[in-house]
């Protein structure tokens, strides 16, 4: 008698922490840092407003990928394409305005300042060439199979 006892609290108990861990929610899956990219610039703010293009990179002094973002956003520059840095401590405002929590960031915007593309964070100059490749001429964007 007292092994069935004792075998139906176990299987009682065996229920229990079956059913406590059936209810139980798994935890979320790991979500990426997301950082505020500004989704419209005053091209005012910027030089040569009057270019079509433009591409900002957004910086610091502190940074560590940003001299390196520096040479390869910086190569972008074109008659059509007007390039300026604005380093944080240099042009905080901008940071501030725009509201740039992370740097480096490279913003891609048309002439009325619409941001069509950005980046956080360091990128290879294939994507920055393709990503203003593809704002100057969408049609030059590959298409999927």
């Amino acid at each position: 008698m007292n092994r069935l006892v004792a075998v139906v609290v176990v299987f009682a108990v065996a229920g229990l922490v079956a059913l406590l861990l059936q209810r139980r929610r798994p935890a979320p899956p790991t979500q990426p840092t997301a950082y505020p990219v500004p989704t419209q610039l005053d091209r005012a703010d910027f030089t040569r407003p009057d270019a079509p293009w433009l591409v900002v990179l957004f910086s610091s002094e502190t940074c560590g990928g940003c001299a390196a973002m520096r040479v390869k956003t910086s190569a972008l520059a074109a008659t059509d394409v007007a390039y300026q840095e604005a380093s944080y401590q240099t042009d905080k405002d901008l940071h501030t305005r725009y509201n740039v929590e992370a740097v480096p960031l490279v913003v891609i915007a048309d002439h009325e300042g619409v941001v069509v593309n950005s980046f956080v964070g360091e990128v290879t100059a294939i994507d920055l060439w393709g990503a203003v490749a593809t704002a100057r001429d969408p049609s030059s964007q590959p298409h999927s199979p």
